[in-house]
């Protein structure tokens, strides 16, 4: 293949900018607040299902304390009742009297103790409403710090996004002064190397930094300069500058 020698170095100067491209698509791809986002991410969806449990917890506690109030109310309505059939005179029998007195003794030790269950399980669910508390507001501060790390990453990604561009658009007018036989190559070998051409320094290959051989250098001198050499190592385009000495 024969190209210029002023198309060849401008690959150079393609290579420069796709340089600056990758590396920008690597800073994107790898900032640390996606890795932040990702970490705070599990982070809080353990605490949402964490959150789910012991709100359900704390739910099964409140219907047990309601019924255990109901209980509680049962209890002493019927204790009332007896209490004012007692005080009101109605019962005149003596077994009957001590019937009704016996089972208001019995009622009020009943409630007494459903009272105490209501107190233990008050407590519990005390217990389980300040644990939902504190998943949630763990879960919802993390969640703001995770906010924030989208904030810091969008702004990161603009300014990223926006050095591409005008890389690119930079690109565009280099690209629009190579062959489009050797651009074709310059994209291929890219493609498989990362970069498609680089500069021959002297005796050597900038692209895999190797020196080339005496017969090779001989050969490369016995070259057009419109003769589109490749390095006899990597492969690559080698462009011949001033720097080459040959």
């Amino acid at each position: 293949m024969k190209a210029a020698p002023a198309a060849q170095k401008r690959l150079l100067d393609l290579a420069e900018l796709d340089s600056v491209i990758d590396r920008l698509a690597h800073r994107r791809r790898t900032l640390p607040e996606l890795a932040e986002i990702d970490e705070i991410s599990a982070r809080v969806a353990r605490l949402a299902t964490q959150a789910i449990a012991a709100e359900t917890e704390a739910g099964d506690l409140a219907r047990e304390q309601t019924k255990a109030e109901a209980d509680v109310d049962s209890v002493r309505v019927r204790a009332e009742r007896d209490q004012k059939r007692l005080d009101s005179g109605q019962v005149s029998s003596p077994k009957d009297l001590a019937s009704l007195q016996s089972e208001i003794i019995s009622l009020n030790r009943r409630q007494g103790d459903l009272e105490e269950v209501v107190l233990e399980i008050m407590e519990r669910r005390e217990t389980a409403d300040a644990q939902v508390a504190k998943i949630v507001a763990e879960r919802d501060r993390l969640a703001a710090g995770r906010d924030a790390a989208e904030d810091r990453r969008d702004a990161a990604f603009a300014e990223i996004d926006k050095e591409s561009a005008e890389v690119k658009g930079r690109r565009s007018g280099i690209v629009a002064d190579i062959p489009a036989d050797l651009l074709a190559l310059y994209e291929k070998l890219r493609e498989q190397f990362g970069v498609g051409a680089a500069m021959l320094q002297g005796a050597r290959c900038l692209g895999c930094r190797t020196s080339l051989s005496i017969a090779e250098i001989n050969r490369i001198k016995a070259s057009s300069h419109d003769e589109v050499i490749r390095c006899e190592e990597c492969r690559r385009i080698l462009v011949r500058t001033a720097e080459s000495g040959l």
